[in-house]
């Protein structure tokens, strides 16, 4: 296959996908319209990105595209409706920068209680100021609170517990059986966690439902003197409300996203919030570890070795969970050239619309056992003439 590599990645995933005898074209410039017309030049079977952002317009830029993987976990950089609507492909690599975010989590933490960045800027600029810095509170026996509870807010919970922190968490899939499990403390919404813990960590997709999840409402429940992480997407939070919360509540921030971040590596930069003296802004880096980059390009590579070899995504995110289908046509028949076309033929003749097909074949190579899922109305006008064909040896349809 023809794969794309749009974006910086680890060499490790060029390897293995060369390994596997791949042509692969890797330009981790490609943004916009050079996206679009590396689509149109290349015609790729898969793209891989990270960062780059993966709009309609690229992905209709080539009719051979079949998969865009997604170099980490989150997919909010490509318009998986679009893909969807053009029957492509969507996969991610959840879990494999879990340890690298996990680790700025809790270092943003101790840096905020510390206040080290500070420490650094006035040691540097000449100022000895150890009256002010040896007044931090400490986080041991302080109460982390996670909204979310995936992969990432585990390593965190693994990590703050050796820390003699106490974690409580909420997530829609939690339940107080499973965090118990994980000991932790359940809560029951993103505002318990809110009113219940001295340090509050965002660890949730962005979705249309958590957009602004920490709105003026969440930071009004938090705790004065609070501190507030946020590692995972800007869309997340309601920034003017933060801002709010940074002067009224004294709360404290460590965000490594944002809302308009930078799409280039380097340049110039500002935000309203970059020089809030209570607020450390780090750059996006929270996978940003060679490990961490390491672990994710190999995901990547399996993800797109596993469909070439197969068929098969691994990670898919755009899939339906559950399609139309209202019956189950099997159809048991000698494995020889042209017996499906007639089945789908007559299929299509009833208009049954087939949402799902497997065509299995049993040892020997003699014969095969297809089934069907489709939506529609079974009549027994087209099963006997699915019956007739000479090569079918039986035929029963369910309902689902």
């Amino acid at each position: 296959m023809t794969i794309l590599i749009a974006d910086k990645l680890a060499a490790v995933a060029v390897e293995a996908l060369e390994a596997d005898g791949h042509t692969v074209h890797a330009d981790p410039a490609l943004k916009g319209d050079a996206l679009d017309a590396a689509l149109r030049e290349v015609q790729p079977d898969i793209l891989v990105v990270r960062s780059t952002k993966v709009p309609a317009a690229a992905i209709a830029a080539t009719a051979s595209l079949e998969l865009v993987v997604r170099a980490g976990a989150g997919y909010d950089n490509i318009d998986v409706a679009a893909a969807s609507a053009r029957g492509i492909f969507v996969a991610n690599c959840p879990g494999k920068n879990a340890v690298a975010v996990a680790e700025l989590t809790i270092g943003l933490i101790l840096a905020l209680d510390r206040r080290i960045p500070d420490n650094v800027i006035d040691a540097r600029n000449g100022t000895w100021n150890k009256a002010t810095y040896s007044k931090a509170d400490g986080v041991k026996g302080k109460t982390l609170g996670l909204i979310g509870f995936g992969n990432i807010a585990q390593a965190v919970a693994r990590r703050a517990k050796a820390l003699q922190l106490d974690v409580i968490a909420w997530s829609r899939s939690l339940t107080p059986e499973r965090a118990a499990e994980y000991g932790v403390r359940y809560a029951g919404s993103p505002r318990a966690v809110a009113q219940q813990a001295d340090i509050v960590s965002l660890h949730v997709a962005a979705t249309p439902d958590t957009a602004a999840l920490a709105d003026k409402a969440f930071f009004q429940a938090m705790k004065t003197g609070a501190l507030f992480i946020n590692t995972t997407r800007g869309s997340v939070v309601d920034e003017e409300a933060l801002a709010w919360a940074l002067e009224e509540k004294q709360v404290r921030a460590g965000l490594d996203v944002f809302q308009g971040e930078p799409a280039v590596k380097t340049g110039t930069f500002s935000h309203p919030l970059a020089a809030h003296p209570s607020v450390y802004l780090t750059h996006h880096i929270g996978a940003s570890t060679q490990q961490a980059q390491n672990a994710i390009a190999l995901e990547a590579s399996r993800v797109a070795n596993t469909y070439a070899a197969t068929g098969v995504v691994p990670n898919g995110v755009n899939q339906a969970a559950q399609t139309d289908a209202n019956h189950l046509l099997t159809v048991r028949h000698l494995d020889r050239v042209g017996v499906l076309a007639r089945v789908l033929d007559a299929m299509r003749g009833a208009d049954w619309n087939v949402q799902e097909m497997e065509n299995l074949i049993f040892e020997g190579g003699e014969a095969a056992c297809a089934r069907i899922r489709f939506f529609g109305e079974p009549n027994e006008a087209v099963l006997s003439e699915i019956s007739s064909v000479d090569e079918v040896l039986a035929v029963s349809v369910l309902p689902l």
